[in-house]
């Protein structure tokens, strides 16, 4: 196959607006993303059909939040339900002051983070209660296509849900509060609407 100028030029353009569309977006000091997320329980609730699996509402939830890094999923039913999960935080942990000595990574479902140095740059409880790792279902195929351009270190204003999913060998429960850690301590987030700020 003759490879010609032209098909080289759009190559070449396009890894090149991939390049700067995936960069982070950085920030001056300071905190972003103030405020604590809103939740409100729900009493009882419809189930979901969604992809295969069914969800379980539990909770409105709403919250503006700086995005720590980001992981796309694609592989089984949980990967279909859930492609997206995003590392966030709020408070200090939205502050460019705070996250220079902390270093976040995402793998297999679970959101890290570590400092190095003998001490964090703020009490590791206001680490663990000021960022989580959220598993998103986007609602429609518009904002998956939101969520999908957002760049680590955005500013984004999410609601929608949280929900239980069951699928046929799996079940997948929604963290109910800030202040857990480890296993079972994700939020699991039906994504209804998505807003971004980033300059």
């Amino acid at each position: 196959m003759r490879v010609t100028p032209v098909i080289l030029i759009v190559c070449a353009v396009f890894a090149g607006y991939k390049l700067v569309a995936g960069r982070p977006v950085h920030w001056s000091p300071g905190v972003l993303a103030p405020a604590e997320p809103v939740q409100e329980d729900i009493d009882r609730a419809e189930h979901i059909p969604y992809k295969g699996v069914e969800l379980t509402p539990r909770a409105r939830f709403s919250a503006e939040v700086r995005v720590l890094s980001r992981e796309r999923y694609r592989l089984g039913a949980l990967g279909s339900a859930v492609p997206l999960d995003f590392a966030v935080g709020w408070g200090p942990m939205s502050d460019s002051a705070v996250l220079a000595d902390i270093k976040i990574s995402q793998a297999n479902r679970f959101y890290f983070w570590h400092y190095d140095g003998e001490a964090p740059p703020i009490p590791r409880r206001d680490i663990e209660t000021h960022s989580a790792n959220w598993h998103l279902l986007p609602a429609a195929a518009a904002v998956f296509d939101t969520l999908d351009e957002v760049r680590v270190g955005e500013i984004v204003q999410l609601e929608g849900e949280l929900v239980d999913i069951k699928g046929s060998d799996f079940t997948l429960h929604t963290s109910l509060t800030r202040n857990d850690t480890g296993a079972g301590a994700c939020e699991v987030l039906y994504v209804e609407s998505v807003r971004r700020r980033y300059r």
